[in-house]
Order: structure tokens, then sequence, then C-alpha cells
């Protein structure tokens, strides 16, 4: 029995459909069955399962699989209903599903790594399973003949992914913040660019390849948008979450982007509107309002005979400060902050009621969130985290669209 998608919005936050409980611990991953009311879960536990709706609503298991490793990673190509799952070992298992999903084939194992798997991806036209591990490298290997193809090292761990299927270009989040893009070829790559923007590690990417737009989550909270196709390397701040962000999804239809952080936090973005770059924060020696010297501007302390201040930064305008010039915190969501941050007393000024209207909506999971999947042809999305706890959501009323029939409400 299908769940129910309503086509037009009936409330305005996300509708908890069903939850799925049985894993001894921590799932770390959860993708919905596309064309089907199914799950598939693996899970620190060592599991594999394939959750199946029943006429009586509930989910249970068809397929129940141990595994010789703590489950860390999964990938599953609907097409060919095929599963890879990383392990905590290193290795990557792939197997392959029947069609009626009650039946799963080992088909072969992958020494992939040295250390536990942090994603995975699979391109079935040039058939490489691509991952990255806290091996500190991303590899790539022949899924014909489960060769090594090849590896490319990091400094820190490689802890997420996204892939070019047409380009070949991958781009690897690292536990040291920064993201790099490379150019994989059949034995050997090339490194493009990194990425530099985040103070946290990067816990979650996301590829948009028709608008050519990069998303990455941190453990710093926030997200950015790396305009990778071409317009002068724009980048947008986005600041909405009190926890790492642990997952995004960008829905290009709508032009939204959802994101869900590790206190169980899930947040809609609207990104159809034209949004203001955050600006680089000035570098001075003393305050550029009132010109009052910085603690570590000895001279102008000694010639004035003041005492140094502390340094800020006004988000607004970028202006390196002193605290008697940014008494005020403001909301800025046109330029990402949700939150109220600080702004200089000139900047606060100039910010009108309506600048403060929010450009995201902020909903409650109820649970540990450290991993996220979409069924975006559907609006259905599934969480998972450490609680051992699996939701499956309809995203429909806060996305504001029937995805599958196109319809917006906006």
């Amino acid at each position: 029995m299908a769940a129910e998608i309503h086509s037009r919005p009936q409330s305005r936050r996300p509708v908890l459909l069903s939850k799925v409980e049985g894993h001894q611990d921590a799932v770390s991953a959860a993708l919905l069955i596309p064309k089907e009311d199914g799950v598939i879960t693996a899970g620190e536990d060592r599991t594999i399962r394939v959750w199946l709706k029943r006429d009586s609503g509930q989910y249970w298991p068809s397929i129940y699989h141990t595994m010789s490793s703590p489950c860390s990673a999964m990938a599953y190509h609907h097409d060919s209903r095929r599963i890879f799952v990383g392990q905590d070992n290193g290795a990557i298992m792939e197997f392959h599903i029947s069609e009626d999903f009650n039946k799963m084939n080992f088909v072969k194992t992958y020494p992939a790594h040295q250390n536990r798997v942090s994603a995975i991806t699979f391109c079935l036209a040039s058939e490489w399973v691509i991952s990255t591990g806290h091996d500190k490298c991303v590899s790539w290997m022949c899924t014909r003949s489960g060769s090594m193809l090849g590896r490319h090292y990091f400094t820190s761990w490689a802890s997420c992914l996204q892939y070019d299927h047409e380009t070949q270009h991958a781009f690897v989040g690292d536990y040291s913040g920064q993201i790099t893009l490379l150019k994989l070829e059949q034995n050997m790559c090339s490194v493009i660019t990194t990425l530099k923007g985040h103070e946290g590690s990067i816990t979650s990417l996301w590829w948009d390849p028709v608008q050519r737009l990069l998303f990455s989550g941190a453990s710093d909270h926030s997200i950015i948008m790396w305009d990778i196709g071409g317009r002068k390397g724009r980048t947008l701040l986005l600041q909405g979450h009190h926890d790492k962000v642990q997952a995004i999804c960008y829905i290009q239809l709508t032009r939204q982007l959802v994101s869900c952080s590790a206190d169980g936090g899930i947040a809609v973005w609207n990104m159809d509107i034209s949004r203001e770059e955050a600006p680089q924060w000035l570098e001075s020696d003393s305050c550029q309002k009132c010109e009052q010297p910085f603690f570590w501007n000895i001279k102008q302390m000694w010639d004035t005979k003041t005492i140094g201040l502390r340094q800020h930064h006004c988000r607004k305008c970028g202006q390196a400060v002193c605290g008697k010039c940014s008494t005020k915190r403001s909301s800025y969501p046109i330029m990402g902050f949700e939150f109220q941050v600080r702004v200089c007393d000139s900047c606060f000024e100039s910010i009108k009621d309506e600048d403060r209207t929010s450009l995201a909506t902020f909903h409650e999971g109820k649970h540990n969130i450290s991993h996220m999947s979409m069924d975006i042809s559907r609006g259905l999305m599934v969480t998972c985290g450490s609680d051992r706890i699996v939701k499956i959501w309809d995203m429909t009323p806060v996305v504001g669209c029937s995805l599958a029939t196109g319809f917006s409400s906006r």
C-alpha cells in the first residue's frame, strides 16, 4: 500500500509517515527505493537490511544480511539493483538485489581503503566505484575486474564525495575544511582546484550538474554554495543550524536546498531569489568607524595614551570594528544570516524590517540526524542517526510542490 502524497500543501511542516526500528546500533545510511515502498539501511551493527512496507502500513525486513565489519557508507543503483556497502575495515562489498527485493546475492569485494570508508558513488557508464576513506584518500576501482585504477591522497581524512558523471570530476571534502576538485582518468588524476571557506571539517556535499552548483555543509554549522559554473567564483554563505550540518540535498526543480543537522534540525532554504554574497572580512590595526586602536596596535596606544580594544567584524559590510561601534545584532537572511549576528551600528540602521524576513523554514526532526537522502520525484525524505531510528518524511508540504507532477504553489 503506497503512502499517500498530497499534491497540494496541507501543512507547512514535514509529515512523518513512518518510523523504522530494529537496528542494534547507529544507522550509517538509509536510502529510499525508487518507485517502491521500501528502504535500504546499513548500520554500525554490521547489518544491511531491505525494509518493505506491508499491508499493515509497517515496514518489515525482507532482507537481513550480516557483514564482517560495521557498515559505514552505502550507494544503490536502482536500474541495475546493485548495492555497494563500505565498511569500517576499508573494504567495499557489492551485492545484487532480486526484482522482488527478497533476495540479495554477493558479487565481489573491493579492497578500496585501509581504514573506514566514508562515502561511495557508482558510475554505470564507466563501471567505476569511487570512494573516500579515513585513510586520507579517494580511490576509484573497476567494477568489471575489481582492480584498483587509482588513488589520490590528502593531508587529512576524506569525509565526503560527489561525482560529475559527464565530466569525470570528483569533489572531495576533508576534515581540514577543504574541498578538492579532481579530474579522474583511467589510471591517474589531476587536481583542478581547492575550495576553502569553512572553519570546520566538511561533513556533506551536493553537486547539481544542471546549474553547476556545489553545496557544502560543515561542522562549523554553516553551508556554502559554490558557483562552479563560472560566474566569477561567487559563493553564498547560509547560517541557520545550531549544530554540524550532516546532509544536504538541492532540489533543482523548485530551487530549494534541504539540509539536516546533528541536533535534528531540518531546514529548507529558498534559493530562487537573488541573494547577496557575504563580504570578506577586512583587517585593520584600528576600528574602521571610530579609529580607536586594537589591542595589538602598540604604537597608536602609546601615542594616544589609550587602552587597545578587541577587534570584531560587521557581518554585513565586513569592516573591522570595536565593540562600541557594533553594539547591535540583526538577522540578514538575504546574505544567509538567519540568526542574529553582529553588525556595525551604521549597517544596523540600514537594515529595514522587511530585510529581516526569513528566506528559509526550520523544522524539528526530533532525533539525531547523521544521514539523510531524498526521493525527489516523490518528495520523500529518509533520515537516520545514532538513535537507531529511521524516519520517512513527506516533504511536499514544505517544498511546496508535488515533484512528480511539477506543480508548484509558489
